[in-house]
């Protein structure tokens, strides 16, 4: 299955269990928009190639579309539409006013010099300009995007329409109208929903071990990762034995100095060669570790029929987006598997960039401890809201966190009603 069907298919699972109505299912189902676009970029030879790139909106019933560009030499316009669509219920379940949006280039940004990188950047955005603004479509950092990305996306737009915009992208740079906090939120809002599920479950009496006790792997070492093992490391106690990125994985009994780890990282751009760890082992390898909680944070279908039968973690924290396909996600169930969806789990990060559109468009910025609490406030709530779900239909969490989105957005849709 693409990993749009993918997405569609939790969706319509979701949607059997609220009983909704079939006209509703079926507006809900498609994106309301999808932009392709094949743009030249002078390379530094003076040679010219010709790059594609998509901009989806799959709702805007409850605001403006909201959404990551990613750039990546394996961007597919039904990846981007995957990505959109979840959009739409990562706004509506930590209950901001935005719809889902997506972008996405198909190149690998390793092989262009800066140059060659801006202009592709500013080429980019200027293409999807025509669907593109602070009050109807506001963009983001993604895989392989940056804050200096972003600058160059709010420099080319205001450029563009003569004034500066600080509101038209999130997730630029501080000195630019960024926001504090940023970069640490999607991490932080996987920290938070971490420690809410360990206490829902304490609660519910099926775990009895204290987070300060917790063994946990995390799969993928970029941003979202690092900063997951730092919060939940320093701020929760708990141990990280596991950690993998593309260039494989390590494994150590007494827990990883998170820290170490991610100066050696940002020294040597992967973790391969780590000499503070008791052995390497394989990224398949970390999933099917002896721990309480898996956290995968890398790409999508990590976790399959193929191997879903070999995870051993209890509770499973999706902090990358669509990391188990629907088959795996059966089979964990099946097991017995705590699962916490992509979409409520990862939320902290286009939250925090509702805080920073919020505080661009007023031209007034908070300070970190304002945005921290205020985070931690939002996915809480969410993580309660999705609850408090699964307990009303009996099910699992996902198809709850699918039906607490829908039933917001579905609202929306029939109070603004079809026009014309």
């Amino acid at each position: 299955m693409s990993l749009f069907e993918n997405a569609l298919k939790q969706f319509n699972k979701a949607a059997d269990i609220m009983k909704l109505d079939a006209n509703m299912r079926e507006v809900l189902s498609q994106p309301k928009r999808e932009l392709t676009v094949n743009f030249p970029v002078k390379m530094d030879d003076g040679s010219i190639k010709v790059f594609t790139g998509h901009r989806v909106q799959h709702n805007v019933a409850r605001g403006p579309a909201k959404g990551g560009v990613r750039y990546h030499q394996d961007v597919t316009l039904d990846e981007v539409k995957a990505l959109a669509f979840w959009m739409t219920w990562k706004g509506a379940v930590v209950g901001i006013p935005y719809g889902g949006g997506k972008g996405g280039v198909k190149v690998d940004p390793s092989l262009l010099s800066e140059g060659e990188l801006e202009r592709l950047s500013r080429r980019y955005f200027s293409e999807i300009q025509v669907i593109i603004g602070e009050k109807t479509d506001i963009p983001a950092p993604d895989m392989n995007t940056s804050g200096k990305i972003m600058g160059w996306f709010m420099d080319t737009y205001s450029m563009n329409v003569g004034e500066p915009v600080l509101g038209i992208v999130t997730g630029k740079p501080l000195e630019l109208g960024g926001s504090l906090g940023r970069t640490e939120a999607t991490g932080r809002g996987v920290r938070v929903c971490t420690e809410e599920v360990v206490k829902y479950l304490t609660d519910k009496g099926t775990v009895s071990k204290p987070m300060n006790q917790m063994r946990i792997a995390v799969q993928g070492f970029g941003n979202v990762g690092q900063y997951t093992a730092k919060l939940i490391s320093e701020e929760l106690g708990a141990k990280i034995v596991a950690i993998s990125d593309i260039s494989g994985g390590f494994y150590k009994d007494s827990g990883f100095d998170v820290n170490d780890l991610m100066a050696y990282c940002a020294k040597n751009k992967v973790i391969k060669g780590y000499p503070n760890a008791d052995r390497e082992i394989s990224n398949n390898e970390l999933l099917c570790c002896d721990v309480d909680i898996l956290i995968p944070a890398a790409l999508e279908n990590q976790i399959t029929a193929a191997n879903a039968n070999d995870i051993r973690a209890k509770i499973i924290v999706e902090a990358a987006n669509g990391p188990i396909t629907p088959e795996g996600d059966e089979i964990l169930l099946k097991k017995g598997a705590f699962i916490v969806p992509d979409f409520l789990a990862n939320a902290g990060g286009v939250t925090v960039s509702y805080f920073e559109w919020v505080q661009g468009m007023q031209w007034y910025f908070w300070d970190i401890d304002e945005v921290r609490k205020a985070l931690h406030r939002l996915m809480k709530k969410a993580f309660a809201d999705v609850a408090g779900a699964k307990e009303k239909y009996n099910t699992d969490m996902r198809s709850a966190a699918y039906a607490v989105s829908i039933e917001k957005v579905a609202t929306a849709t029939k109070l603004r009603g079809i026009y014309p």
